[in-house]
């Protein structure tokens, strides 16, 4: 992998803010249920962490994917994973659109503030009846002149709590199925908007948000590239909220096994250390070699990315994998550390119940299965 001198010491920069930043606040996030996301993205911005494959005239970095790569694979090391999902939803999942479709205007008053810190951003797609299932979705915005009248509601919406604008796939025109669908930035400061927090198995720190829309009034000017071809954004943007997904994946697995490392070889049983029990090692070195294998395929995704191939079916293999993977290293990270392991107050216990989340949300690891499978045979 061609990483410069400059990929390492960001690399050593994101480490840094990790551990420094973010590790030391994570008990008490956790404890009261949410994270401060504006001053966390502010500060994150300071550091030229956030928007950095975007256009340095709406306060990107402008740089290559390797960056965004090196980003979300350290911020997977975070003792928790509400936040590199919070940061994933602002940088990979609502703003792509935005900055790929958007008008000027658009861009210029809410991806501009999104990249500094200024303002938080939520992808707004499921619904309570719809949800890997993107063509049942009914939330719908009709026209009235110039503006766009929306009703409807959107379920388990990462930063919907705090979020100031949302990327919302909304229907904007009759029938069902994949046409007419359009994306909408939808200031959360809208009247008739309203949002309520959901309770968690995992992610606790994150504030996910039942949303509802009650004839909400939004401009038509804030539609995201053309009318009715908000599905196709929106899959495009999928597949990088994908790569996001086992990008960090490949953090999360190796801070688990540093950890479970450390304690084995401090613990004994048997009257030896723990580490010393081959079941034990070679069960390691088995996931190791899993974790290696999504670490080189996710760099070879980011390669194929930036020379202009499409990712999709890569971005699709590696999130059904990392879902499987990150399960696998829970489960074993937690039986290896016995009794402690499932205590709430052990660092396994929070790993396991958030990294679940890993093969449900941006698409079901079965999901990822019926896309491969009708790529491969032409049907589900």
């Amino acid at each position: 992998m061609p990483y410069t001198q400059e990929h390492e010491e960001f690399r050593r920069l994101v480490r840094s803010f990790v551990h420094n930043e973010v590790n030391p606040h994570v008990e008490s996030w956790e404890q009261a249920g949410t994270m401060p996301l504006h001053s966390i993205f502010s500060a994150m911005a300071g550091l030229g962490l956030l928007g950095l494959e975007y256009d340095p005239a709406y306060g990107g970095q402008g740089a290559d994917h390797l960056f965004t790569l090196i980003l979300a694979e350290e911020l997977g090391r975070a003792h928790h994973g509400s936040l590199p999902m919070a940061v994933g939803v602002q940088v990979d999942m609502a703003t792509p659109s935005l900055h790929e479709f958007g008008s000027p205007e658009l861009k210029e008053r809410y991806l501009r503030p999104a990249l500094s810190g200024d303002m938080v951003a939520a992808i707004a797609v499921t619904e309570p009846d719809a949800g890997s299932d993107v063509a049942g979705i009914s939330t719908k915005a009709t026209r009235d002149g110039d503006e766009w009248v929306i009703s409807g509601s959107k379920m388990y919406i990462t930063n919907g709590m705090q979020a100031d604008w949302l990327c919302l796939l909304a229907r904007t025109s009759e029938g069902g199925g994949y046409g007419g669908m359009s994306q909408i930035v939808f200031p959360t400061d809208t009247a008739g908007f309203s949002a309520a927090k959901l309770d968690k198995l995992g992610m606790r720190a994150s504030d996910t948000g039942l949303l509802t829309f009650d004839e909400c009034r939004v401009p038509v000017a804030n539609t995201i590239g053309e009318i009715g071809r908000g599905f196709q954004q929106q899959m495009k943007q999928f597949v990088i909220e994908r790569m996001w997904a086992a990008y960090s994946t490949v953090g999360s697995c190796l801070e688990a096994i540093d950890r479970t490392k450390k304690y084995i070889t401090q613990r004994e049983a048997f009257g030896s250390e723990l580490a010393a029990n081959q079941f034990i090692q070679y069960t390691l070195v088995d996931l190791v070699a899993e974790i290696d294998m999504l670490r080189v395929y996710n760099e070879a995704i980011a390669e194929a990315y930036q020379r202009g191939e499409d990712p999709t079916r890569r971005a699709t293999i590696a999130k059904m994998k990392s879902g499987r993977l990150v399960r696998q290293v829970g489960e074993w990270a937690l039986q290896f550390h016995g009794g402690l392991g499932y205590m709430e107050e052990t660092w396994t216990a929070r790993f396991y119940r958030d990294n679940v989340l890993t093969g449900i949300g941006g698409g079901a690891t079965e999901v990822m299965q019926r896309v491969l499978a009708m790529a491969e045979f032409g049907s589900e």
